[in-house]
């Protein structure tokens, strides 16, 4: 039986609480050799925590994708002007995702938001806003398709980034006004973008956890780098049901 991969959705309260997910994590996540199943946040969960125990449970690997923005009270800090929607059942659900998968060794990709995600629950915090808080910045949301990559990133060598995607340099699709700082403990940096901005993020030691804030779901069917993202997770995945 192929692995499960479990994909985090949106809960979308302006549509009636409607679940909505861009088709393309499912599609990536099938073409690299897995079976997705989509997990939307719900207010009625019992507990953030037992239902990322029990979803997680019923998969191999764990991809945290994009959307909105964190609430910026879950790194502490108070709120940017220019912070954008956030939504406080999908932050407790996917932070009990990301936690648990870090707990239990589950193996997890984190994009765009998902990285920040990532970042957060491991205990680091994010830049509300790039444009406001880094000088010099270039912008990092262009009004692009979303499968045309803007910018370049550089990455580091030796990392798990670096092995999966084969390059130093990468141009990439990337739709984000914040940003991962400072970098969880036990997390490094694998990745920048020009401006100094944290592009990638992975655990140091324990397995893999990597989070990207470009977004692979969008080109894995025009780019081998995107698509080799999606194979290494189910590839992790392989190795820890063996």
């Amino acid at each position: 039986m192929k692995p499960i991969v479990i994909i985090s959705g949106d809960w979308r309260e302006d549509a009636g609480g409607a679940v909505a997910l861009n088709p393309g994590y499912v599609s990536a996540v099938i073409r690299a050799g897995a079976t997705p199943l989509v997990a939307p946040p719900s207010e009625n969960y019992d507990s953030s925590d037992a239902a990322a125990a029990e979803l997680l449970r019923a998969g191999s690997a764990l991809v945290l994708s994009g959307g909105p923005d964190l609430d910026p009270d879950l790194f502490g800090q108070a709120p940017n002007p220019r912070l954008g929607q956030i939504n406080p059942i999908r932050d407790r659900l996917e932070l009990a995702l990301a936690r648990e998968a870090l707990r239990r060794g589950v193996p997890v990709l984190g994009i765009c938001r998902g990285a920040q995600v990532l970042n957060v629950a491991a205990g680091g915090g994010l830049v509300q806003d790039i444009a406001s808080a880094v000088p010099g910045a270039h912008l990092h949301d262009v009004r692009a398709p979303r499968d045309y990559p803007t910018h370049w990133v550089s990455i580091e060598e030796g990392t798990l980034l670096h092995r999966i995607v084969g390059e130093s340099r990468l141009r990439v699709n990337s739709f984000h006004h914040q940003a991962c700082a400072p970098v969880a403990p036990g997390f490094v940096q694998s990745a920048s973008a020009d401006d100094g901005v944290v592009e990638a993020i992975e655990r140091a030691e324990g397995g893999f956890a990597l989070g990207v804030q470009w977004h692979p779901e969008c080109m894995y069917h025009k780019c081998g780098s995107s698509l080799r993202l999606f194979e290494a997770l189910v590839e992790a995945a392989w190795e820890g049901r063996s």
